[in-house]
């Protein structure tokens, strides 16, 4: 017969891996950059600009659609959003370096207006001087979003809560 304290450690110890196999299996990352490193100028406003092949995995079964918001959250005076992105179809698991806007939409992937106020990726440009972090994060979600083209970060951010089945991202650097 179990004593009480090892029942309660086998439970804590199955919920643990309850949580961690919902909530911490999606993984993103990128042939052009790895977590924690420097994002390569061509990625950014000092170059050409394109954006990053990314690749994700281990998403839930429930996944219905995906979300891609990457930002700098060491703007000045705000986190400053450089892409938004939704309704990535379940099915997919990668999106290629310097994909266009027609290509996104051909797969059903609607774009939201970034604080640049355009429907596309702008990467890193950040004023001279310290490193800034940027920060591509993944949702994926148990629906489809009814959010309309050019939605804004926080418009998307209200419609995804109750609906993320799980999270993961890739922070990287830049410094001019």
């Amino acid at each position: 017969m179990l004593s009480k304290c090892s029942f309660k450690i086998i439970l804590f110890l199955l919920a643990s891996s309850l949580i961690a196999g919902s909530n911490f299996a999606l993984d993103i990352e990128s042939d052009a950059f790895k977590n924690g490193g420097y994002i390569p100028d061509r990625y950014t406003c000092d170059a050409q600009d394109f954006s990053p092949v990314l690749s994700w995995s281990n998403a839930p079964q429930a996944t219905k659609s995906f979300a891609l918001i990457v930002d700098d959250p060491d703007a000045s005076f705000k986190v400053w959003v450089h892409w938004v992105i939704f309704n990535i179809p379940a099915e997919t698991s990668k999106l290629k370096e310097n994909i266009t806007i027609d290509e996104l939409s051909s797969l059903g992937i609607v774009q939201g207006t970034n604080d640049f106020e355009v429907l596309d990726y702008r990467g890193p440009c950040p004023p001279q001087g310290k490193p800034h972090r940027y920060s591509f994060k993944l949702y994926a979600l148990d629906m489809k979003l009814s959010l309309e083209e050019g939605a804004t970060k926080s418009e998307l951010i209200k419609a995804i809560q109750g609906h993320i089945i799980a999270e993961t991202k890739i922070v990287v650097s830049y410094q001019r």
